[in-house]
């Protein structure tokens, strides 16, 4: 996107890419068909310690300018759910679509190029030793993303890089990732594996309605993913396993129609059988729904509405969509994406401490913030 905006103005350009081809994270996300925007983002969609950060670079080139080149390029697409936006085909297109527009703009594109060695010199220009020879520019962007998913490729280089240059780069973690389970905790979900359910998971104040699923090592889905970007060993997780009811009268109403009948029983009606079934073997002792005093019902609300979760870590960068953290946003400008340090210095997308939701709001940060650096180069 940087290239493509850059190139447009008239700048000459070449991307380094050392990846044996473009865009492996597009074309696998969302399932290959690639989850490309989420027409409601806002700056709220985003954790970084400075908030406002991404604001003007999101303001300035929305989902809209997106969806216009995905439509004028006749990519057909859906919307899934809460706003996020789809290929109808195959993410191969929006990759096609990118490297289309470099080749109209007259962006260069080389692939296999690893990055052995980046100075600056005495004129102020870049001068990059590569595996494809030299290089110099007057301005370098740094779009090297996290550490996520390494078998693609992702390495910490952008990090170094920022360090060499005397940026801060905040301590980095994996986001939006599934979380794993031990010991009791662990035994206590045994053979549920493959068990799915909507829920709303809860921590530090953030809430997530979603599905939820159990795994081998521990608990992924949509809620989970996204709860684990706000959620550090040692917080309090807990799940709402009856999300957009009230349990307290769910349960009363069972009582009032059903009073012959076990907890399990009713509770298999409305959660996965299995789960339901190791619920009342583990956290809420079964009776027939008559036995239970209002005090009991409270006690079992308590348990369905506020699940506690007790996560002992995350499947880390091996299957994290995102890294948490990065160059720290107090030494670049949001505006133009130049770093204060070091004069056209550009630092974009993931490798910033910019950290979007599930749901496409990554890939927008990365077109916006691609834009807004393009514009400036």
């Amino acid at each position: 996107m940087c290239a493509i905006t850059a190139a447009a103005r008239g700048r000459h350009v070449i991307v380094l890419d050392h990846a044996n081809k473009v865009g492996k994270k597009i074309l696998m996300s969302g399932g290959g068909r690639c989850n490309f925007t989420n027409t409601g983002t806002t700056p709220e969609n985003f954790i970084s310690a400075n908030p406002h950060f991404c604001k003007s670079a999101l303001a300035r080139y929305t989902p809209w300018h997106f969806i216009e080149m995905v439509e004028r390029h006749r990519i057909a697409y859906h919307e899934k759910e809460l706003g996020q936006l789809f290929c109808d085909v195959s993410s191969k297109l929006i990759v096609k679509m990118l490297m289309d527009e470099c080749a109209a703009a007259g962006a260069q594109v080389r692939t296999h190029c690893a990055i052995e060695r980046v100075t600056v010199e005495d004129d102020g220009t870049f001068a990059l030793a590569t595996s494809q020879g030299a290089f110099r520019g007057e301005r370098l962007v740094v779009a090297t993303g996290g550490l996520s998913i390494p078998a693609m490729g992702a390495t910490g280089f952008g990090y170094e890089l920022a360090r060499q240059f005397g940026h801060d780069v905040l301590p980095t973690r994996a986001g939006l990732v599934p979380l794993t389970l031990s010991g009791k905790h662990q035994e206590r979900m045994d053979g549920l594996s493959g068990v799915a359910m909507p829920v709303t998971a809860r921590c530090n104040g953030m809430a997530f309605s979603n599905s939820m699923l159990v795994t081998h090592r521990g608990v992924s889905g949509p809620a989970i993913l996204q709860i684990s970007s706000y959620w550090q060993p040692g917080d309090t997780l807990t799940l709402d396993l009856l999300p957009g009811r009230d349990a307290f009268e769910l349960l009363k109403q069972w009582q009032a129609e059903r009073p012959a009948a076990e907890l399990r029983t009713v509770l298999s009606d409305t959660l996965p059988r299995r789960f339901a079934q190791r619920l009342c073997e583990v956290w809420l002792p079964s009776r027939p729904m008559k036995q239970y005093t209002p005090a009991q019902l409270r006690e079992a609300t308590q348990v369905l509405s506020a699940w506690p979760l007790v996560a002992s870590g995350t499947e880390g960068y091996r299957t994290a969509e995102v890294t948490l953290g990065g160059v720290d946003t107090a030494e670049v400008s949001s505006s133009t994406m130049e770093s204060r340090r070091v004069p056209r210095l550009h630092f974009i997308g993931e490798v910033l401490d910019v950290t979007g939701w599930l749901g496409g709001y990554n890939f927008q940060w990365a077109w916006a913030s691609g834009h807004a650096a393009g514009q400036a180069v």
